[in-house]
């Protein structure tokens, strides 16, 4: 397998390193942290360029995250049009599609996957919020958290146990008995409690089959860690960079410190890291376009997953220590990058959480 980019990968990878670089510079996070929430004129520009498009390539979300990485973009891509929008790609009927796919790729409505809950760390299988059958449709009790984009989705896909297994249902903000909660996270993105409350939905509601969710819910939190690690990848690469940058300009002892070879050694260390974690990324993804099937796939993320989390925080402790005291400052954008890479590497699973997963897969 030839783990390198094609022409319209390479392509798309300049036209986002232009427009992330122009539009939505690392500090702009400083600016929403404050605020809440990200930038609509920007989610409208992002739909435009085919963005959103919940059904892109793997191939082509993986150059797209990574880009949106060295930016760090909070715009809501990730739980919206790949997270959400992903299980009704999977396992939506051919009206729920109809009916939400164009609206989330035009950037006229944003979704949420509720699934995490108290308690269940990282297990996909552990539900606590109940389905019940009632009057042809279900009734719905429970408590969902850390729910990304949780805070402005105008519906969300709740992951709910059902008589025999999980089941998946789409619900609608300002549902009656539906509450929501904004989060703060350290990386200044949104999040949510969501709870609810004898919330009514009909038997349309249903996202895949009954009680059959959770290999869904699998296949889907499975191809948004694939996103998410090559998000890391390009956080990674632009903190790396900043740091090698600083490196070459700050002076001590009357010389740049990266003559000093210890820092050089690092840096070597750092580099040689990186590229091992875009080879499991680029081949995650390629799993996924490839239709290798829902174990390989899911062995493949778990390695993207797990290298991605571990370098990600070996990049940024790093850039924090070379950069020396100022690197500890809220002004340096190292820290920002710092904080970032902190949530991804927890969320969907860090890195010895997936490699259990990969033991197990392989029968360990």
């Amino acid at each position: 397998m030839d783990l390198v980019l094609s022409e319209e990968q390479k392509m798309l990878q300049r036209a986002a390193r232009d427009f992330v670089t122009t539009r939505s510079p690392p500090g702009r996070v400083r600016g929403l942290r404050e605020q809440g929430g990200f930038s609509r004129e920007l989610w409208a520009e992002m739909a435009k360029l085919g963005w959103l498009d919940p059904e892109l390539p793997a191939g082509f979300s993986m150059v797209l995250h990574e880009e949106l990485g060295r930016g760090l973009v909070a715009e809501p891509v990730l739980p919206c049009a790949v997270l959400a929008a992903g299980a009704l790609v999977q396992g939506g009927t051919d009206a729920q599609k109809k009916e939400h796919l164009p609206a989330v790729a035009a950037g006229s409505r944003l979704m949420a996957l509720a699934h995490q809950e108290s308690g269940n760390r990282y297990s996909l299988d552990r539900v606590l919020t109940d389905a019940e059958k009632a009057d042809g449709g279900w009734v719905l009790r429970g408590e969902k958290q850390q729910v990304m984009g949780g805070a402005t989705a105008d519906w969300l896909i709740v992951s709910a146990a059902t008589d025999e297994g999980i089941t998946l249902f789409l619900v609608a903000k300002g549902a009656k008995g539906l509450s929501v909660e904004r989060q703060h996270r350290l990386d200044g993105r949104d999040a949510a409690i969501v709870k609810l409350d004898g919330v009514r939905v009909g038997a349309d509601a249903v996202v895949g089959e009954v009680d059959k969710g959770l290999p869904l819910l699998e296949r889907v939190v499975d191809r948004a860690t694939a996103a998410l690690s090559a998000e890391m990848l390009g956080l990674s690469n632009a903190a790396f960079d900043m740091t090698l940058e600083y490196l070459k300009t700050r002076v001590q002892f009357g010389v740049p410190i990266g003559t000093f070879q210890a820092l050089q050694h690092r840096a070597a260390k750092i580099f040689v890291e990186l590229e091992l974690a875009r080879s499991a990324v680029m081949l995650a993804h390629a799993a996924i376009d490839d239709d290798a099937g829902d174990v390989a796939v899911a062995r493949a993320v778990s390695v993207a997953k797990a290298k991605c989390s571990e370098v990600a925080m070996l990049v940024a402790y790093e850039g924090i220590q070379m950069h020396g005291g100022i690197g500890m400052t809220d002004e340096a954008d190292i820290g920002l990058y710092a904080k970032r890479a902190r949530v991804a590497e927890l969320t969907f699973g860090d890195a010895a959480f997936h490699r259990d997963r990969f033991a197990r897969i392989d029968g360990f």
